[in-house]
């Protein structure tokens, strides 16, 4: 007969189990990115934004972990989150970005991109302009969303910028996101 000590003592062998998050799995899979934009500027009188773009043909989905939001200007500036809209200008590709693990013998190369266009005098049309946030000056304001937010091919996550105030006329600052891909 098992006494009560022996019912609640733990096993003399001991499983191990161990638990990595969510990020560093998909970065050792190579399917972690992080990279940003150029230098924006733009002035009380324009605008600038930054954001990721999930081409139609890309065959993924698009999983937004992280954005960051450095304003190294002397004066508050305004940051609209806008999903699946159609950003003032053209927009530049940025070069800025890699594959969060550089261990990896053969590098991947995402299938979103990073985009965006400063001294823009419109707004952004069509989508929906989810939150706005106000970064302090010479300040870096940090989203972490987990890879909640998720596009699919043709989606869009834009951080559109302008000035809170006519305080100064110019602002500079910089949009950084870290993302994962997965097949659909």
């Amino acid at each position: 007969m098992l006494n009560l000590w022996d019912t609640i003592c733990l096993p003399k062998k001991l499983l191990e189990v161990v638990s990595i998050p969510n990020t560093l799995y998909k970065s050792q899979q190579g399917k972690y990115f992080v990279g940003q934009t150029e230098s924006l500027i733009f002035s009380n009188t324009t605008n600038a934004w930054g954001g990721l773009f999930n081409p139609t043909d890309s065959g993924v989905n698009l999983f937004a972990n992280v954005y960051t939001i450095s304003n190294f200007s002397n004066a508050p500036i305004l940051a609209q989150l806008w999903f699946n809209t159609t950003p003032p200008g053209t927009g530049s590709k940025s070069t800025k970005f890699s594959p969060s693990d550089t261990a990896l013998l053969k590098p991947p190369v995402p299938k979103v991109e990073i985009r965006y266009q400063e001294n823009v005098s419109d707004v952004p049309s069509g989508g929906v302009n989810v939150f706005d946030r106000i970064v302090p000056p010479g300040t870096t304001l940090v989203s972490e969303e987990d890879g909640k937010l998720i596009f699919p091919s043709g989606g869009n996550l834009v951080l559109f910028l302008s000035a809170l105030e006519p305080a100064i006329d110019s602002y500079e600052a910089l949009i950084a996101f870290g993302w994962w891909e997965d097949k659909k």
